[in-house]
C-alpha cells in the first residue's frame, strides 16, 4: 500500500518507459528479420542468437570477432538530430575490421544505451544497422536496447557493435608473407569514417565558432554533412581479391584511430618498415579544411585522421597491376600504389620527409 500523501511509484516514473520498449522492438523486428541469412536459427527476442556455422559454406572455418564503436562522432549526431548514419558507420567500421584478415561477415549484434528512449531516435539508428548489414550480407541477429535514466544526459546515447565472421583457415591474412619490395595500395575513405572527432569538433565548433547547420564554402556542404559522411565498408571491393585458391593479398590495415601512423605497423613482420608516399594521392578538402583552420602540424594529421586513405593493401610487387585492375572492376577507381615495403624498423616513414 503506497504511503498516505504520496503517489505510488512506477518504473515508468522512475524513467523507465517499458511501453517505449516494446515500440521500438515492435519496429525494429521487421528491419532486423529483413537481414536474415540462411543461416539464421531465431527470431530476435530470444535470449540469445541462433546461427548455424556450416551455413557458412567453409570446410575449416576460423571465426573472427571484433566489437568497436563510432566514438565522439556520436555528437555530431546529437547536435544535428540526424542519427541514421550511425548505424552504417558502425556495421561498416566492425566489418572492414574483420576484413583485414580475410572474413567474410556473418552476423552482427548491437548494445544501444540511452537515458531516456526516444523510440524514433532508436528505430533511425536500428534502420542504419540494418541497412548496412544487408549491404554487407550478414545478419543483424540480435542485440541490447538499455534505458538508463540518470545515466545518460535527455537526448544522448551510446552504442556499440560486435560482429562475427568467418574464413577458411588456408587463407587467413595475418601478414607473415610481407617482404621488402612489396608495395602499399591504398583505397580511398570517405571522410573521417569513425575516428578524429574530437579534434574535429574542436576546431569546427571551439575555434571557428560554427554550428552544425554553417555551410562551409571549401567544402561545398554544411558542417553536419562533412562530419557525418558515413564510413564506407570495403568488402564488396576487396572480395574479388581474397576469391581465389591463394589470396591476391599479404596483409591489410584498416585506417582508424592513429591513422596510417599507427595502424599500418600492425600488420608489419619484424625487420621491416613501410615508405608511403604522401604525394601519390590527393588528399580530400575536408582533411585540408581541418589542417588549415586548426594550425595542426602534418605529423599530427597523420596520427589523427586517415588523410583520405580508409584502407592499405599489401600486395606482391609483381602482381600490383593484376591487384589494382581487379580493384578498379570491382568499381573502385581511386585505387592508388601509395609506397613500398622496406628493410627496417622505423613502423612507418613517409616520403618527402615532413619538416
Amino acid at each position: 500500500m503506497a504511503e498516505c500523501g504520496r503517489s505510488a511509484m512506477d518504473y515508468k516514473k522512475a524513467g523507465v518507459d517499458i511501453d517505449a520498449g516494446n515500440e521500438v522492438v515492435r519496429q525494429i523486428t521487421g528491419l532486423a528479420k529483413a537481414t536474415a541469412t540462411r543461416g539464421v536459427l531465431s527470431d530476435l527476442g530470444s535470449f540469445g542468437g541462433l546461427f548455424h556455422l556450416g551455413a557458412s559454406g567453409l570446410k575449416d572455418p576460423v571465426l573472427v570477432a571484433s566489437a568497436d564503436g563510432v566514438g565522439t562522432k556520436l555528437r555530431l549526431a546529437f547536435m544535428s538530430g540526424i542519427h541514421g548514419t550511425i548505424g552504417m558507420d558502425l556495421v561498416n567500421h566492425c566489418v572492414n575490421d574483420i576484413l583485414v584478415q580475410g572474413a567474410e561477415p556473418l552476423f552482427f549484434l548491437d548494445y544501444l544505451a540511452t537515458g531516456r528512449l526516444d523510440p524514433d531516435v532508436a528505430v533511425q539508428i536500428v534502420d542504419g544497422l540494418a541497412r548496412a548489414c544487408r549491404d554487407n550480407g550478414c545478419a543483424l541477429l540480435g542485440g541490447e536496447t538499455a534505458e538508463m535514466p540518470g545515466f545518460y544526459a535527455d537526448g544522448e546515447y551510446d552504442v556499440a557493435g560486435f560482429i562475427v565472421g568467418a574464413v577458411e583457415r588456408t587463407k587467413v591474412i595475418d601478414g607473415r608473407g610481407i617482404a621488402a619490395g612489396d608495395a602499399l595500395v591504398g583505397l580511398p575513405s570517405t571522410g573521417l569514417h569513425t575516428n578524429g572527432y574530437s579534434l574535429a569538433r574542436s576546431i569546427a565548433f571551439d575555434r571557428l565558432k560554427l554550428s552544425v547547420h554553417d555551410r562551409v564554402p571549401e567544402l561545398g556542404t554544411t558542417v553536419a554533412e562533412a562530419l557525418l559522411a558515413p564510413h564506407r565498408s570495403y568488402l564488396p571491393v576487396v572480395r574479388p581479391l581474397l576469391a581465389g585458391a591463394r589470396p591476391l593479398v599479404k596483409g591489410m590495415a584498416h585506417i582508424t584511430g592513429g591513422g596510417i601512423t599507427e595502424n599500418l605497423p600492425r600488420v608489419l613482420p619484424a625487420g621491416t618498415e613501410a615508405v608511403v608516399r604522401l604525394d601519390a594521392w590527393n588528399v580530400p578538402p575536408i582533411f585540408q579544411w581541418l589542417e588549415r583552420a586548426g594550425g595542426v602540424p602534418r605529423e599530427d594529421m597523420l596520427r589523427t585522421f586517415n588523410m583520405g586513405i580508409g584502407l592499405i593493401l599489401v600486395v606482391s610487387r609483381d602482381r600490383t597491376a593484376e591487384v589494382v585492375d581487379q580493384i578498379r572492376n570491382a568499381g573502385e577507381s581511386g585505387a592508388n600504389v601509395i609506397g613500398s615495403i622496406e628493410p627496417g624498423g622505423a613502423g612507418v616513414v613517409y616520403e618527402p620527409r615532413q619538416p
